[in-house]
């Protein structure tokens, strides 16, 4: 991903204090409330030269198209901005193209109406908080604007909530607003519920808790994912960076290494633990470890976010585990 350049500072609506606009969110509540903030937005975008996107439902990339009328040329339609469309580091990795592309031509910035749509279950709903924080987090600093609408007629409570605890900015009838209530990302992400799976209760369908050779450990997760996932392709990706995860334990981690992994039809859920205590970043795999040269490894944890639903680094006092859940497809 390319190098970012620091955000100028922006007049708040009322003609305030400069505040960053540069991730923002919009609570909404009906169609003229989302026009009433998105079409100011972007025609502002288009006034200075932007690279301007929209990243919402085919529903409201038509309400909004039609506003625009003739300008709506000049906007894109792109979901894979946003786990609307994409798994959390595929969507920051075409962030950096529409950034890349942003910066050859106009201002020089990139300006996004995003859509939020977590889905129905608590742990999409932690997917979609913790990448809203990792934002925060890994691309706070870059040229972009960025509106997340919460449409409050179809969102869960809970899920609309959680906007004044993710974006800096809010975003109201008066303009933009630097925003009391936003929470220090890690902090954030750190206090978020782990969603369990009901199979969890179970008893695993396999389950070491001293893995004698990484390559043994290997063989046992492939077998075990290919019983409990059908098609061949989920097998090979979940298995794929199921051992990714298994490496990092033998290699980075202290022994014991253990492993379980429950199935029940609909998910699968696999869990890696070792005995190490001196790490525990919460964002780590949203972008490669050693950045784009992907040749010097440091794949493991981004790897799993590409290929499984659901990662968790959960840090403890006796150890490190990786929760890697998907629904089974």
């Amino acid at each position: 991903m390319r190098s970012f350049l620091s955000l100028p500072a922006q007049r708040s609506g009322n003609g305030g204090a400069p505040v960053s606009c540069g991730h923002a969110a919009a609570v909404v509540g009906g169609d003229v409330e989302l026009l009433d903030v998105a079409l100011p937005f972007l025609d502002a975008g288009l006034r200075n030269g932007d690279l301007v996107a929209l990243n919402c439902l085919p529903g409201t990339v038509e309400l909004i198209t039609s506003e625009l009328g003739e300008r709506a040329a000049a906007v894109e339609s792109e979901p894979r901005l946003s786990l609307l469309g994409s798994r959390a580091p595929d969507a920051l990795a075409m962030a950096g193209r529409f950034l890349d592309r942003a910066a050859a031509s106009g201002s020089g910035r990139l300006r996004v109406l995003s859509e939020i749509d977590f889905g129905a279950e608590p742990a999409g709903w932690r997917e979609g908080l913790r990448f809203e924080a990792a934002f925060n987090r890994l691309m706070g600093g870059v040229p972009v604007d960025v509106i997340c609408t919460y449409d409050r007629r179809r969102l869960p409570e809970p899920v609309v909530e959680s906007a004044a605890a993710t974006h800096p900015v809010l975003v109201g009838a008066a303009g933009p607003r630097a925003n009391p209530g936003f929470q220090d990302p890690d902090d954030f992400v750190r206090s978020l519920p782990l969603p369990r799976e009901p199979v969890e209760d179970d008893e695993p369908a396999f389950a070491v808790d001293d893995a004698g050779t990484l390559a043994g450990l290997r063989h046992q997760l492939h077998d075990v994912i290919a019983a409990l996932v059908p098609r061949r392709d989920q097998q090979e990706d979940l298995h794929l960076a199921a051992s990714e995860i298994a490496a990092n334990a033998f290699r980075h981690g202290v022994p014991p290494v253990s492993a379980r992994v429950w199935g029940d039809g609909t998910h699968v859920v696999c869990v890696i633990a070792d005995r190490g205590t001196s790490y525990g970043d919460p964002f780590s795999g949203f972008l490669p470890a050693h950045g784009a040269d992907l040749s010097r490894g440091g794949m493991g944890l981004w790897l799993a976010r590409k290929l499984w639903d659901h990662v968790d680094v959960l840090p403890g006092p006796t150890g490190l585990s990786v929760r890697l859940s998907s629904r089974i497809r």
